[in-house]
């Protein structure tokens, strides 16, 4: 009987000084390139402040939090082999998947907004996400409609 291995990660993450938030050390996690983790959060908070500035009405950390909630598919499709044709089934997705597809796209399109600081870059996609418009909810808009599109071979998810 085979049993999926997970990290130790999740249980070796800590808060994150500012914050205490354990999804905001995820994320910086995943902002960070070669190893450079004071780089990578100092980008991050950067970006917070930038977010702070523009978002009066709410702290960066509830804008964060809501845009990552608002980024996160709740569907998506799989390929599946059936009788010797690939299919696109439509399939719901974990908690840990969404998370890491949300974070994931939403890192994409930061590093996809060139010519500006990638906290200027992160602060404008997390308040787009925020407001529900954007790269990343684009994205996740695209996944959803596969899904619908392919509504008809939800019988294959079994």
């Amino acid at each position: 009987m085979a049993f999926k291995k997970w990290t130790a990660s999740a249980r070796q993450l800590r808060p994150d000084p500012r914050f205490n938030s354990k999804l905001v050390s995820k994320f910086i996690n995943c902002l960070m390139y070669d190893g450079k983790k004071a780089v990578a959060t100092r980008v991050f908070y950067d970006a917070m402040d930038i977010v702070a500035k523009r978002v009066k009405d709410h702290s960066p950390i509830e804008v964060f939090e809501t845009a990552l909630n608002n980024v996160k598919p709740s569907i998506e499709v799989r390929s599946k082999r059936v009788g010797g044709s690939n299919y696109q089934v439509p399939r719901p997705v974990n908690r840990k998947r969404q998370q890491s597809l949300a974070i994931r796209w939403l890192l994409e399109a930061t590093r996809g907004r060139k010519g500006k600081p990638t906290c200027e870059g992160l602060a404008a996609e997390v308040i787009d996400a925020f407001k529900g418009e954007g790269t990343a909810i684009t994205t996740r808009e695209n996944v959803h409609r596969m899904a619908e599109a392919n509504k008809a071979f939800s019988h294959f998810a079994w």
